[in-house]
């Protein structure tokens, strides 16, 4: 292998490309690139390139300690028993066709990376590759194909106003017109910065919470939706901060009330068909859609784990909050943990979906993704029944009602995910035990991290890390 010759792990072409897209890049005043990935805590870690340096980085990729993989929300380290040492060394790869022009960044570009080891091979902690390799199996094995999108909530708060308190900058109420208009202003300039970096904006609207705001996105595979779930967070601080005001994505900002969620939507798809939507299953869903949703709905005390993985999602995973805490699923109904959403007459074919609700944006959104396509897929693998459907608040029903229907509250506490995660194999194996161990080791820390703080202590702790 010569100097010239790229090492294992960028894809063919990518340093033609990069060096193109660099002369492109530098002629609209792009100085820099951000590569971004996800740890395993769902904290989006960074290194950034000259623009004039994004070839050497198609080609080489650009070093970072694996280390990261075991560092918890405040920066502090835990071990497994391969990683979370200062020894080693992996490659950020960026993927090139997923690059973006920061237009609330003027002067920087953006690209999310796969993590490659220096021999060339996927590190078995990267998210990115976890979740794409999840996607290949459904495809090989099923022919079936899936569409995502992650919603995004975060509340706003005036930058530099009563320290590390949560002070709303907008005063209106839920879904109300004074709110929108309070932050007319900023939410025009996410919206044109958005639809600049190719994101196709469903819905952006005021929600429940003081101070929280929602937007919607359209579908896309779901390697693309997690990276848009990325970029969409990077925008939307970075536009906060041009207008004074400062944005937090925790799951709960104070010890009660609403949090904000990330909830997940996603879609099984054959050969251009909905396996979703015009079924003779209930509300249309095929069979394969009834079992793949039986088996997320059987796997969602371990998916917790992946889903709500902070001590700040049980502040937020609360009966009669809208949250999905109980094992249930029900056609458009916001308290189950999945809600069908089959769509208005005339789009169904293509709107008709899955919601999976008891998920926040302290998660890593490819774990999240991949883990809750696992358990779809293994329900649809085994053709598992999907039980009685669920109406209502679950949190009303008795006892033995709630027994006979299989309806049980999803864990209470972090450590309580982590044991069904232990447990679960099928989750397990679709990470990899080295990820695997990473995950248990992260939300045990985490869980340490909180011990002794009641919740505004640790609403506090979390409120600005995410």
């Amino acid at each position: 292998m010569s100097e010239s010759d790229p090492v294992p792990g960028g894809r063919p072409g990518d340093v033609e490309r990069a060096t193109a897209l660099s002369g492109e890049l530098t002629g609209q005043g792009v100085h820099g690139v951000v590569l971004a990935y996800v740890d395993t805590a769902g904290i989006t870690r960074v290194k950034t390139v000259p623009t004039a340096k994004l070839a050497p980085a198609a080609a080489w990729g650009v070093g970072m300690s694996p280390v990261f993989d075991t560092f918890l929300a405040d920066d502090s380290i835990v071990t497994t028993d391969v990683l979370g040492s200062p020894d080693g060394d992996l490659r950020l790869y960026p993927d090139l066709d997923r690059l973006a022009v920061l237009a609330a960044q003027p002067g920087w570009a953006w690209a999310p990376v796969d993590r490659i080891t220096q021999e060339g091979a996927p590190h078995p902690a990267c998210g990115r590759t976890v979740l794409r390799r999840t996607v290949a199996r459904a495809a090989a094995r099923h022919g079936i194909t899936f569409r995502a999108a992650v919603e995004i909530e975060w509340v706003v708060a005036r930058e530099g106003t009563d320290g590390d308190a949560f002070v709303p900058a907008v005063s209106g109420p839920a879904y109300g017109a004074a709110r929108q208009v309070e932050l007319s202003d900023c939410a025009a300039d996410l919206l044109a910065a958005l639809a600049a970096q190719g994101v196709d904006v469903e819905q952006f609207h005021p929600e429940y919470a003081a101070g929280q705001f929602e937007v919607s996105v359209g579908a896309l595979d779901p390697v693309a939706a997690a990276d848009h779930s990325v970029l969409v967070r990077q925008t939307i601080r970075a536009v906060a901060r041009r207008h004074g005001l400062r944005v937090s994505f925790a799951p709960a900002v104070l010890g009660q009330g609403v949090g904000n969620g990330g909830h997940l939507h996603l879609s099984a798809w054959r050969d251009g068909t909905n396996l979703h939507a015009g079924g003779t299953g209930r509300y249309g869903m095929t069979a394969e859609a009834e079992s793949f949703v039986a088996g997320v709905l059987g796997h969602l005390p371990a998916l917790a784990a992946m889903t709500a993985p902070s001590p700040a999602s049980r502040l937020r995973l609360r009966p009669s909050q809208w949250a999905g805490v109980f094992t249930a699923w029900g056609r458009e109904t916001r308290e189950a943990a999945l809600r069908i959403v089959t769509g208005t007459t005339g789009v169904r074919d293509r709107a008709a979906n899955l919601e999976v609700k008891p998920v926040d944006l302290a998660a890593n959104p490819y774990l999240a993704l991949a883990s809750v396509i696992a358990a779809g897929l293994d329900g649809l693998s085994a053709s598992a029944p999907l039980p009685a459907e669920t109406t209502g608040d679950p949190a009303g029903l008795g006892a033995d009602e709630a027994a006979a229907r299989g309806v049980r509250r999803l864990p209470v506490t972090l450590t309580e995910s982590v044991e069904a995660f232990r447990a679960d194999d099928v989750l397990r194996e679709a990470l990899g035990p080295v990820l695997a161990d990473a995950v248990i080791a992260v939300r045990l820390g985490e869980a340490r991290s909180a011990e002794g703080l009641d919740d505004d202590g640790v609403a506090a702790a979390y409120r600005w890390k995410y």
